[in-house]
């Protein structure tokens, strides 16, 4: 969908395009769920690598898109907006994730070593851009040395969060509610009469995938048009709009997650992801042709940078602290995470 041709369409059309993507991603992420969870099943494989790898990859897709896109197409502050703006949301989506949770605080039930060190790699990950936008505007070929640094940190955190899981050096104290990261795969099942088979699966497994990146590129489009036909700022756009609009299969995953009591998988699905999603920054600078991405961070950006750290150290403090029940059935970090994020709208809008 050529940028050119959404030119002349009215800003209502614009926006309930905008909208009308998000339904889709947010349907072919349901689906992608199920499908995921009959291959975990299928093949043995277990749910949390099968979420990890495919799933994880997967409803990452439609921001992937979002942000190459956009820095593509010279748009270098929405591209910005929509990966740390994703990040943030999906924290503030975990919170809600913990509301449909009566049962406990969900930090205190999902605590866990490897929850812990996928937090600490988040909030990591999330300096590098700030030190980068701080130092020489340095490139080599048009990439920023911050790039390459981010995606090596990305993956040798990857290696200590698994070393946490296979070999933790400290564990938190059970208790009734604490749910424990079952990590021993499943044998394989074999197809039951009237079932699909195991090629059928990931077949339509890639088709809704193949659906979620298309409806990820019409984001990009709409949201870039918007910011240039109103008076929003690409900020605003993408840390809102085309953040969240990417943003739902990760809430419908989390919920789905809750809903089967797999909690510390819902939480981990939500941290590990946004640790995966800071690479987003690393794809648009090497998209973005003319210099370093990281120095057109704008006071906005920054400002959502901030944020996504502060609401993820109220996360970890929540991990830690294991508050069994908070007030109205969700702990201090959710209801703090809500209004931060809430208080983050308005900020940006005002």
């Amino acid at each position: 969908m050529p940028l050119l041709e959404l030119a002349q369409w009215p800003v209502a059309a614009l926006a309930f395009g905008l909208f009308v993507s998000a339904l889709i991603i947010a349907g072919a992420g349901t689906l992608l769920t199920g499908r995921a969870d009959e291959i975990a099943d299928r093949t043995g494989w277990g749910e949390a690598a099968v979420g990890a790898v495919l799933l994880g990859g997967a409803t990452s897709l439609p921001g992937i898109v979002t942000s190459v896109a956009a820095a593509a197409q010279d748009h270098p502050s929405l591209a910005i907006s929509n990966a740390i703006g994703g990040i943030a949301v999906q924290t503030a989506f975990l919170a809600v994730a913990d509301i449909t949770y009566r049962r406990a605080n969900l930090e205190h039930a999902a605590a866990s070593p490897a929850n812990l060190t996928q937090g600490a790699l988040l909030v990591t990950l999330l300096a590098i851009p700030l030190l980068a936008m701080s130092a020489p505007e340095w490139s080599v070929l048009g990439v920023h040395p911050a790039t390459p640094l981010l995606i090596g940190g990305y993956l040798y955190g990857v290696h200590l969060i698994n070393a946490a899981k296979v070999a933790p050096m400290w564990r938190p104290r059970l208790t009734r509610e604490t749910q424990t990261d079952e990590t021993a795969s499943k044998p394989p099942e074999p197809a039951r009469r009237g079932e699909k088979n195991g090629t059928r699966l990931q077949l339509e497994f890639a088709i809704f995938a193949t659906i979620t990146a298309v409806a990820g590129y019409a984001v990009s489009q709409f949201g870039i048009t918007l910011a240039d036909r109103t008076a929003l700022t690409e900020t605003a756009v993408g840390g809102l709009f085309t953040a969240v609009a990417t943003s739902l299969p990760e809430l419908v995953m989390a919920l789905a997650a809750v809903r089967r009591g797999a909690l510390t998988l819902a939480v981990s699905g939500i941290i590990g992801g946004n640790a995966f999603d800071t690479l987003f920054l690393a794809f648009s600078d090497i998209a973005w042709r003319d210099g370093s991405l990281y120095h057109r961070f704008n006071d906005q950006n920054v400002f959502v940078v901030a944020l996504t750290i502060l609401m993820t150290g109220a996360l970890l403090l929540g991990l830690l602290r294991r508050e069994k029940l908070g007030f109205a059935g969700i702990g201090f970090e959710s209801t703090l995470i809500i209004a931060l994020y809430l208080g983050s709208i308005a900020l940006l809008f005002g």
